[in-house]
């Protein structure tokens, strides 16, 4: 048991704090994976003279030898000792938090429950008699106890109003409660009332304005990802190419072209609009079930 209370703040939670008060939507998962759980594995791991780490997510690790890597490379020819894939079981598959990995980790990283439905592993928790197999499902941020994140995030930072735009006429609508209370795409509590379906399209924080429109202002074929981290790198001197983008975790990847504007910049332009893509979440990229890599939607 290591304490890393110190670090977990300034690496986590501090910056999920600062990015809810600029109208972003983080990820604090992804941070930890990044700053915090992979990074310490290792360092313990390499204290004691092991050879890997392992943990319980559902996504699978492909060591290679250099004779399979010839072989998988096709259009993108760099794979690495290892590639990071999706999960057996779909519904379950966690890669999209893994995308911050990188390919030295890759090399020394075990993921034994990628190969299996979340049923099965129940049932061999239920058969050893471990108190994991009647633990609930959970899907919150572990470091509130409130589901009610908004709170957290309140107490630190203030509750701030500010104008709430109808995108389509410039109409103020209201006053919001904060822009930490608003994500791209949210459709309930907005706290106004226009007789027709708002969604959040777009949050101003310098203004300090929410902008809401109808469903079809929130959809968007294009943005920009900064902080690109690359498992998979295009080859060299590609400006351009194909692949399955997703932009939440609980979505499914769609075909899109991505421009790479430089080394941690990529343009995504999707083949059809998709559903909100929130700034300050993740663009994961795939070819087929292998992560390419991702970045942080702007």
């Amino acid at each position: 048991m290591v304490n890393l209370r110190d670090e977990f703040v300034s690496t986590v939670i501090e910056p999920f704090i600062h990015a809810y008060a600029k109208g972003i939507t983080p990820n604090p998962c992804i941070l930890c994976n990044k700053n915090i759980k992979f990074p310490y594995l290792l360092k313990i791991a390499h204290e004691r003279g092991a050879d890997y780490i392992a943990t319980g997510h559902y996504a699978r690790v492909e060591h290679c030898s250099p004779e399979a890597q010839n072989r998988k490379a096709s259009e993108l020819p760099h794979f690495r000792t290892s590639v990071l894939k999706k999960g057996i079981d779909l519904k379950k598959d966690q890669s999209y938090v893994l995308y911050v990995l990188t390919p030295e980790l890759l090399d020394r990283l075990l993921l034994p429950l990628g190969e299996k439905r979340k049923e099965e592993v129940r049932q061999m928790a239920r058969e050893r008699n471990l108190s994991a197999a009647r633990r609930p499902e959970s899907q919150e941020i572990c470091f509130i106890e409130d589901r009610y994140y908004f709170r957290f995030v309140e107490e630190l930072t203030g509750e701030t109003k500010g104008p709430m735009i109808d995108i389509e006429t410039g109409k103020t609508l209201g006053q919001h409660r904060g822009i930490h209370l608003y994500t791209p795409g949210q459709r309930k509590r907005l706290g106004v009332a226009t007789g027709k379906p708002l969604y959040v399209v777009r949050i101003d924080a310098k203004s300090n304005t929410v902008y809401v429109g109808p469903r079809e202002a929130a959809l968007a074929r294009e943005f920009s990802v900064d902080e690109v981290n690359w498992l998979i790198p295009p080859p060299t001197g590609t400006q351009v190419f194909r692949a399955m983008v997703k932009i939440r975790s609980t979505m499914r990847d769609e075909p899109a072209t991505l421009h790479v504007l430089d080394h941690n910049r990529v343009k995504v332009v999707y083949d059809e609009p998709q559903w909100a893509p929130a700034p300050g979440q993740a663009a994961v990229f795939y070819e087929g079930d292998v992560v390419i890599g991702g970045g942080v939607i702007q």
